[in-house]
């Protein structure tokens, strides 16, 4: 009987493939091992095994696979139920789960090889490129594509491959390439000879002469007898101060032997500081989570901001670890674990594993396997969204900091996951907690609270009684009219900066838009230079001196003259972090002034290099966009400066009040964290609107009720789901008529639950033109129900012929 196997490919394939295998092939591979399989004509892809079975596909005849890859599943059986659930709920298919949730170097691709024929005879017919090949294929027996266009020097080499196979001058094959490669750090010890005296010293007389080789040998003895441990090449290097031909030469002679160990490439030292003592109503807090944890799997901690909700934690950590469990601390940005890194590792020493994007591929391949192998390096993961997806073996706790952020949601590509609500089925799977916390929780968190699907524990003093920062609001329109701002300073932000200052403090200032100027404007005709590949206009970014795109990164430099008119006075409009960075330097040369934005974050340690140096008071003012405001812990900030909060407030999006509310609290809780109460000054044109006035106060559940009969009004989330469509096409005729064929198929079902089809507020991007619709999922129909009637529908889109190029991409619960 035939033995077959189901794989997931890395495709956006709606259905699983089957692959044959033989009888020994069955009885080696597992469930969640990889494969190599052809997929194709003749691409190879790496696959994940999903089911071994015995029954034959019908609708096509099944091929053998490639090759096995692995000795033992990389993938989990609950990781696979996880996935299943993610692409089900998500509506998206298991490829693009896998691609997002695995480290791309797992995913073997394969690439061409070029053969050349033996039996074939270079003539004159051939031209010069084709010579050249074959020239290239007499020196190396295999060539891969890409070394064939870097020796033509050529981009598209295919057809000239095509005319040497018709000749039959060559043979193409595909070839598995392995990405990862382990760590080898090189460590050295003295031949096994010299271990008796008197070779010793025969060697050290022999050595007399080269004093290099002696001191090389003498600086061994040293370092070994200090701590007896494996010595590194490297550090017998640097402490003999002698050449890397020197320690040769002595490996040369067999004094010295070189061996490789295998070492992860990032790792932690031991825990050196014990937990800290809470206070009296953290430790009510602490009691608090774990009588509501023994009645819910998921607790929201509501606890205002810097009331020492991380001690709690760590507390809560220690509990799990010690039970022999895995934790998952899932942090919004990745420039927090940059401080929780320094935090945690004082408790946690080396149990500690850090996953996120800034990490190189290698590195993550460790962590992976490290939490697959249940290592004693990997108990405790902080990680951004992308960490429910780790192979976890026996997770305890999930803890999502600062859970309201939108962070956690992926919105390109799929799936287009909440890490938030993924994280509760993870943790549904392993029968662990979760603990959700915030200063400011979302509204749909804070409603499952309130109908007692989440446990809810509240902490409302912050750590050593430091008062909540003093708010005030700057009336900016009348500064504007008195002509009192100094550039985009009101005069009272002005005071309170130079107070901080004088009394050596520091301060934050927020700007939400990074560059010098989102607009620039001709004075004459007023035209503004606009991006050729996206319907929104260029921000200027002065230090460069040029025009940027923030949506497909188009650049040019600034023009000196207008290309409409040719006149030439330029006008910036509107301000981001790098106007105001500029100013605040021409306001205080003699202070130094940093700034924390996209710009200046782009390397591996970008966020570190700035978060420190404002940690260790080398920065007095620093300038910065959201990333400020999420949970950063600065103990010297006395006042934090809003620059302009009617942006947020007017952006066209139901959430906008909401997320402004909890923008502006947690950017006001980075002021006054230590001892003294700490200041902000919030400037509005607009200073008698309710959200801003709620700041003031920190008043959330007035907030909370009023937004929450807003959505019963207008039937919103949380009281109904929503599922966004998004249609992206180069002609904007046929993504219209597409968008009216699929609002008419979908309102046969959902009716007035329908909003579209619209174009967006940026209506093209990359050159492609978008039309949305909303579906508000009915509250008397099951959510299944109407996701397969989506799912009906889109398949019937797609066999269309006309709209087949058309990018369809389902968004549930887009917000």
């Amino acid at each position: 009987m035939n033995n077959f196997i189901n794989v997931i490919l890395p495709l956006p394939l709606q259905q699983l493939f089957t692959y044959r295998i033989t009888e020994a092939e069955k009885n080696f591979l597992e469930v969640g091992m990889r494969v190599a399989v052809p997929f194709g004509k003749s691409k190879i892809y790496t696959a994940i095994v999903e089911e071994i079975h015995q029954n034959k596909p019908t609708a096509y005849e099944a091929k053998d696979i490639f090759q096995i890859l692995d000795d033992s599943p990389i993938i989990t059986k609950n990781q696979l139920q996880h996935w299943q659930w993610v692409a089900k709920y998500y509506m998206c298919s298991l490829g693009e789960v896998l691609r997002t949730a695995i480290p791309s170097t797992f995913l073997l691709e394969s690439e061409t090889q070029v053969i050349k024929n033996k039996n074939f005879e270079i003539n004159e017919t051939l031209s010069d490129d084709e010579f050249l090949i074959l020239e290239a294929l007499e020196h190396q027996d295999i060539l891969p594509i890409q070394k064939i266009s870097d020796i033509l020097d050529k981009k598209r080499v295919l057809p000239i491959l095509n005319t040497l196979l018709a000749k039959n001058a060559i043979a193409l094959r595909e070839e598995i390439i392995e990405q990862y490669k382990p760590k080898l750090v090189k460590y050295i010890r003295l031949n096994n000879r010299y271990d008796n005296q008197e070779e010793l010293s025969k060697l050290l007389d022999k050595l007399s002469r080269a004093n290099q080789q002696r001191n090389a040998v003498m600086s061994y003895f040293s370092l070994y007898g200090a701590n007896k441990k494996p010595i590194k090449q490297k550090q017998l290097k640097e402490v003999s101060k002698v050449s890397s031909a020197v320690i040769k030469t002595l490996v040369d002679k067999e004094i010295f032997e070189v061996y490789t160990i295998q070492t992860d490439r990032v790792s932690f030292t031991e825990a050196t500081e014990k937990f800290k003592e809470l206070s009296k109503f953290q430790e009510e807090c602490y009691k608090g989570l774990n009588a509501s944890f023994l009645k819910n799997d998921v607790v929201l901690l509501h606890g205002i901001t810097s009331s020492g909700k991380t001690e709690i934690y760590v507390k809560l950590i220690d509990e799990v670890l010690k039970k022999g469990k895995q934790v998952l601390y899932l942090v919004p940005e990745i420039a927090l674990t940059t401080q929780l890194i320094n935090r945690l590792q004082k408790y946690f020493g080396n149990k500690i594993s850090v996953f996120h994007s800034k990490y190189s591929l290698n590195e993550r391949v460790e962590v992976w396997n490290n939490v697959l192998n249940k290592s004693d390096k990997a108990q405790l993961i902080l990680g951004a969204r992308s960490s429910v997806f780790l192979p976890f073996s026996d997770l305890g706790l999930i803890i999502v900091d600062e859970e309201h952020e939108t962070s956690y949601k992926q919105f390109d590509p799929a799936p287009r996951y909440h890490a938030r609500d993924t994280s509760i089925v993870l943790a549904k799977l392993h029968n662990a907690k979760v603990l959700l916390g915030s200063a400011t929780p979302s509204i749909e968190s804070y409603y499952n609270a309130q109908q007692k699907k989440y446990g809810l524990v509240e902490l409302n003093r912050r750590f050593g009684n430091v008062l909540l920062p003093e708010i005030e609001l700057v009336d900016i329109k009348e500064g504007y009219r008195k002509k009192r701002m100094i550039g985009h300073f009101s005069e009272r932000l002005m005071v309170l900066i130079n107070e901080a200052l004088d009394e050596k403090e520091q301060v934050i200032l927020f700007q939400n838009r990074r560059g010098y100027s989102p607009i620039v404007e001709c004075t004459s005709c007023g035209v503004s230079p606009q991006c050729p590949n996206c319907d929104v206009s260029l921000t200027y970014h002065k230090i460069k001196g040029e025009l940027q795109c923030h949506y497909c990164g188009y650049h040019r430099n600034m023009p000196h003259t207008c290309q409409a008119c040719g006149n030439p006075t330029l006008d910036t409009k509107g301000f981001g972090t790098e106007q105001v960075e500029l100013e605040l330097k021409e306001l205080f040369p003699n202070h130094n002034i940093g700034r924390m934005d996209l710009d200046t974050t782009r390397g591996k340690y970008g966020y570190n290099k700035v978060i420190e140096a404002f940690q260790s008071q080398e920065i007095d003012i620093l300038v910065g966009t959201q990333m400020l405001s999420k949970g950063l812990d600065f103990n010297n900030v006395s006042l934090v400066g809003v620059l302009n909060a009617d942006n947020m407030l007017n952006f066209p999006d139901f959430r906008a009040h909401e997320k402004s509310f909890q923008l502006l609290v947690q950017v006001s809780g980075r002021a006054g964290r230590a001892q003294k109460r700490g200041k902000v000054a919030i400037q509005t044109f607009n200073p008698y609107h309710q959200i801003l006035q709620q700041v003031t106060t920190n008043d959330y559940t007035t907030m909370y009720k009023e937004q929450l009969y807003d959505r019963h009004q207008f039937k919103y989330p949380p009281i109904l789901r929503m599922v966004k469509i998004t249609l992206k096409h180069k002609d904007y005729i046929k993504v219209n008529n597409a968008a009216d064929w699929l609002y008419k198929s979908l309102y046969n079902t959902f009716s007035t639950n329908i909003l579209g089809p619209t174009s967006p507020a940026i209506s093209r991007i990359r050159n492609q033109h978008i039309k949305t619709i909303l579906i508000k999922l009915p509250q008397n129909k099951s959510i299944n129900l109407s996701k397969a009637v989506i799912q009906k529908i889109k398949n019937s889109f797609q066999s269309i012929p006309d709209y087949r190029s058309i990018r369809f991409n389902i968004d549930v619960d887009c917000y």
